[in-house]
């Protein structure tokens, strides 16, 4: 703990000298907006290098996301308003309170009685919709998925899979029948939605399933331009059916 501490004191003393008198121009112009986009940013890389399998990475972009938090509370700080201090304090108490199964008497025993009282856990805090917390800016696919889950908890949800996979159809259907430009945006999402409820009911991450998709499709299309410049051939000179034989041909060098 104490070599913790140290590490995390001097972290902090960092900051204080970037942001002080003679420190980094460009940190002493940064504000809570400014430096948003970058939190983002910091997390997706730690998700890249936890998929990788590179501890040496992930320690570094934990690192940098924990920069991230202490350079927002140093911000804080100088606006009066909260330092690191309070914000590790408040996550601590909001640990200990949604643990009372660990810091009280309550006996739950398996990690689905502990979802089935974590809403409770929660309004004890005070949230008064079941709905709030998810962020409003988390990638479309997750926080639908985060919002399902949640409600799902509560009891509104299909009592097996046939019924999130009869919806699909639905909401596929009505997609076929809209011809107003306005809201086939509105039906296009309904079906993403129903998509994205299939998917938990599978036990399939809807994010990182698409994100898996986007990888395939790149590394085939790489192949197919692989091919053409092989073959001293330009995007034009081929025929649709020429490149789907090389799509085809992709899929079957992956399996």
């Amino acid at each position: 703990m104490e070599k913790n501490h140290r590490a995390l004191d001097r972290l902090v003393e960092v900051m204080e000298r970037l942001l002080g008198p003679g420190g980094c121009p460009w940190d002493r112009e940064q504000t809570h907006a400014s430096l948003a986009r970058y939190l983002i940013e910091e997390a997706y890389e730690v998700v890249e290098a936890i998929e990788e399998g590179d501890p040496d990475r992930l320690r570094e972009e934990l690192g940098d996301v924990l920069l991230q938090v202490v350079f927002h509370s140093a911000l804080a700080a100088r606006a009066g308003e909260f330092d690191l201090a309070a914000v590790m304090d408040s996550v601590a108490e909001k640990m200990i309170n949604r643990h009372p199964h660990v810091f009280g008497s309550l006996q739950l025993s398996t990690s689905g009685e502990v979802l089935e009282r974590w809403e409770g856990f929660k309004k004890a805090e005070g949230k008064r919709r079941v709905l709030e917390g998810i962020p409003r800016h988390l990638p479309a696919l997750m926080r639908a998925e985060k919002m399902q889950a949640k409600a799902a908890r509560m009891g509104f949800d299909w009592p097996q899979v046939e019924g999130a996979l009869a919806k699909v159809g639905e909401e596929l259907e009505e997609l076929r029948r809209e011809t107003d430009p306005h809201r086939r945006a509105a039906e296009f999402g309904d079906l993403l939605f129903a998509m994205v409820n299939v998917a938990r009911f599978l036990g399939v991450d809807p994010e990182a399933a698409l994100q898996g998709t986007n990888q395939r499709f790149a590394q085939r299309f790489a192949f197919i331009e692989d091919a053409l410049a092989a073959q001293g051939r330009q995007w034009g000179d081929v025929t649709l059916q020429e490149l789907d034989a090389l799509w085809d041909e992709a899929k079957q060098g992956e399996a």
